[in-house]
């Protein structure tokens, strides 16, 4: 094998050792995963509403099982070989979500409940978390400076 010298030899010898991923196959996968997740959610939804639970309660419901759905496949080392399959199709509903809770609890369950499940269960979702709150609130700021026709002061 003779050396490397520049950007673009490297960049062939990576061209050639890397397999070329199936795009379209990977997005039908996951099309079809995240449609079938959100029609189990819908399905769901559709049992609340005929045993006559109010809308919104439904929708509480539906999220409800579909976190456990997914923290209980996690917990059973499955949701990991659907998220090998569907890719970004598992893992944009809220399945995906509590997976990225779970997951890291589960790796440092040996470390203690404190130390491992409590320390390590936000280390995926904890940023998304964080950065997801703290731009509402800046927006919601910007909202209410530059919206100020909405504001009644009683």
């Amino acid at each position: 094998m003779k050396p490397i010298n520049s950007k673009e030899e490297y960049q062939q010898y990576v061209d050639q050792k890397t397999p070329n991923s199936p795009i379209l196959k990977n997005c039908f996968n996951a099309f079809w995963v995240g449609g079938l997740i959100c029609a189990i959610g819908q399905i769901i939804f559709e049992i609340c509403k005929t045993r006559g639970i109010e809308e919104t309660i439904s929708y509480s419901i539906v999220s409800i099982i579909l976190i456990f759905i997914s923290a209980f496949l996690t917990a059973l080392n499955l949701f990991n070989k659907i998220g090998k399959f569907a890719g970004a199709g598992s893992l944009v509903p809220i399945t995906g979500f509590a997976n990225s809770i779970v997951s890291p609890a589960m790796e440092y369950k040996s470390e203690g409940y404190v130390l491992g499940v409590g320390a390590k269960m936000f280390t995926v979702a904890g940023p998304v978390l964080v950065y997801g709150i703290s731009s509402s609130i800046i927006i919601g700021i910007i909202y209410l400076i530059f919206n100020t026709q909405s504001i009644t002061l009683i």
